[in-house]
């Protein structure tokens, strides 16, 4: 887990971003080196985040956190889900049925056999999981999330 913050007082303390994002102001990206993410990540927040890996079903905690609270990226603390979102999908890693609209942007994931549809962070472009479309209505999605890579802030 990373043991610091990147953002004080609405400000970025290193890297490109100029500001903290704000409803549907723009999100400005930032960009690290290998070694910085290194660095700044635990080994598997590093392997989901940067190196599009999965880590093991029902191997986070978050899976059974259901406290009121936020879902934060753990590689730039953009904040992706608020616990109201959350549901229990039955799949083993944490999943939202929705997620903070412009915080997220999808791509398809090559490396998956099929091909799936997944999603990263906007701001710093980490991978998080995939979205599935089995998810509870009104939407029907399932954002089935990797635990490594969020940090939960209850309320």
């Amino acid at each position: 887990m990373c043991g610091f913050s990147l953002f004080v007082f609405g400000q970025h303390k290193a890297g490109k971003s100029k500001r903290m994002y704000s409803g549907a102001e723009d999100i400005n990206k930032i960009q690290y080196s290998d070694d910085v993410w290194r660095s700044m990540l635990d080994h598997d927040a590093y392997q989901i985040l940067r190196k599009g890996h999965t880590e093991p079903r029902h191997s986070s905690a978050l899976t059974n956190e259901w406290r009121a609270g936020k879902y934060y990226c753990k590689g730039c603390d953009l904040v992706l889900f608020d616990a109201s979102m959350k549901f229990d999908s039955l799949s083993g890693w944490p999943s939202f049925n929705r997620h903070i609209i412009g915080h997220l942007q999808t791509y398809t994931d090559l490396s998956a056999v099929p091909p799936q549809r997944a999603y990263r962070c906007v701001r710093c472009g980490g991978h998080h999981g995939h979205l599935i479309m089995d998810g509870p209505l009104p939407t029907g999605e399932r954002w089935c999330s990797n635990g490594a890579a969020l940090r939960f802030v209850p309320s």
